[in-house]
């Protein structure tokens, strides 16, 4: 499939979907309940699995069935599901201290996505590829990386740093999904199956910081130090 070559209907359709997904990382910046974010990935993975089916179908490539129906079934069911266990034996319903208030942190990261768009807009340009759905995905996949990258810094506890690393996925796999989507079918079920693992071991984590420290703050992390 040549995002060049796309009817509207499919681009209005792709460019729906992925800002619908940059919404929903904005409502894990906006909030400080874990439940709160836990439903917006889980939110988000479904969405980007439709996107996945919807390129399949207009680009004509039937792995992206296989690929959409296990991005459903890991990121959008079991991953969030295992989370929700996590905090739910662990009694942590929220944020307790954070770098930055969930309104300080809005305005940061509309401040990323006008960073994003102006990245995409300029590389876009470069590539003869301006005026086409690949400026949104570009934007809404650099978006969910910086939203990430901003969850990671201004969040502490251990479930909301997870998922500050399955946003930036998030927005690398969406992205990849529109620019990309030609990627073997081996390569993206690998990517699944390694979250999988990052989730086991980030459980493993929450665990011994309750265990051992009283607490599953990041924070606490510097007492374990030596």
């Amino acid at each position: 499939m040549i995002i060049t070559d796309l009817p509207p209907l499919a681009a209005s359709l792709f460019s729906l979907i992925a800002i619908a997904s940059l919404l929903l990382g904005f409502v894990m910046l906006g909030s400080r309940w874990l439940r709160h974010y836990i439903y917006a990935f889980a939110a988000e993975s479904w969405l980007i699995a439709l996107l996945s089916a919807t390129v399949g179908f207009y680009g004509g490539i039937s792995d992206l069935y296989i690929i959409a129906a296990l991005t459903v079934l890991f990121r959008g069911c079991i991953l969030p599901y295992l989370i929700l266990r996590f905090i739910s034996r662990r009694g942590v319903a929220r944020e307790m201290q954070v770098a930055l208030q969930p309104s300080s942190s809005l305005v940061a990261g509309a401040f990323a996505v006008i960073f994003a768009l102006a990245v995409a807009t300029h590389l876009c340009r470069g590539l003869a590829l301006a005026g086409t759905v690949a400026v949104v995905a570009l934007t809404v996949m650099l978006s969910l990386k910086l939203i990430g990258f901003l969850m990671l810094t201004v969040r502490h506890e251990a479930v909301s740093q997870l998922l500050g690393l399955l946003v930036l996925e998030n927005g690398i796999f969406l992205g990849a999904q529109v620019l990309v989507p030609g990627m073997p079918l081996l390569i993206e079920t690998v990517i699944l199956f390694d979250l999988l693992i990052v989730v086991v071991c980030f459980g493993v984590l929450v665990r011994y910081l309750a265990s051992h420290v009283g607490s599953t703050s990041a924070l606490v992390l510097n007492r374990l130090v030596g």
